[in-house]
């Protein structure tokens, strides 16, 4: 039978061990953001490394894009209100050409500049001319429109791409670091949740960094795209009436 002194020492010494333990474990392991990262494995940390470069840089696209998309809106109904109470195209152009700064005067700037090219040529009531120049003022305006365009929507790949392929990296990263975790307990044949959770909680930090990138370039990705396409269907509407103005000049 056993002594009931002996077990309550026994229980008494096991309940020291245990508590020494964690605490030497809660000493070891910091659980915050930087003492995960520096505890975790080279591997670990480079993935981390480039989840938060990617991070910072998404966050700086979104900034640039919003006051762009901002911008660019306001600046293009002012240009229409003026371009629609104007009088006479030659005198809006003139004020126009040494301020456009946004795309939607980029593109009337274009199509008036090749119109004035083409004005005083040879040969210019001829109505095969006249065709002729109506389509090359289309031609401009596209390719006027295509690289505003370009232009605007350069950054928003890197949002799709980070949106992506973060949570990956990151599920990599937590991977890797599980399989050191469980690699650690191999050898040192201690299961006890006390040495099993500072490896686990290291390698979800870097799941949790590829979320952190990936949700805000997804959602910006999502509205910036929708507001491309809005003012890219506002370019070509504006693309199409101008051309009916300027057919109805070579028609006169």
């Amino acid at each position: 039978m056993p002594d009931p002194v002996s077990t309550a020492v026994n229980t008494a010494v096991q309940g020291v061990d245990s508590g020494s333990l964690a605490g030497s474990v809660a000493a070891v392991h910091d659980f915050t953001l930087m003492g995960m990262f520096m505890n975790a494995d080279w591997t670990v940390k480079l993935v981390l490394l480039v989840l938060i470069f990617a991070s910072f840089w998404c966050w700086a696209i979104i900034f640039e894009k919003w006051f762009m998309f901002r911008s660019i809106r306001s600046k293009a109904v002012r240009f229409e209100n003026d371009f629609w109470s104007s009088e006479a195209l030659d005198k809006f152009y003139e004020k126009t050409k040494k301020r456009a700064n946004h795309p939607m005067a980029i593109i009337f700037v274009a199509a008036m500049e090749e119109w004035f090219r083409s004005k005083d040529s040879a040969g210019k009531t001829a109505q095969g001319l006249k065709l002729s120049l109506r389509e090359r003022i289309v031609q401009v305006m596209q390719v006027a429109r295509n690289r505003e365009i370009e232009q605007i929507e350069s950054g928003l790949g890197f949002l799709a791409t980070t949106g992506s392929s973060a949570p990956f990296i990151g599920l990599f990263g937590t991977v890797w670091g599980i399989m050191n975790s469980f690699h650690a307990i191999a050898l040192s044949k201690n299961t006890s949740l006390v040495a099993v959770a500072p490896g686990i909680a290291e390698a979800l930090f870097a799941t949790a960094i590829g979320l952190f990138a990936a949700i805000p370039a997804v959602i910006a990705y999502n509205k910036f795209a929708s507001e491309l396409a809005r003012f890219s269907n506002k370019l070509d509407d504006f693309s199409t009436e101008f051309d009916t103005i300027l057919s109805r000049q070579l028609e006169g």
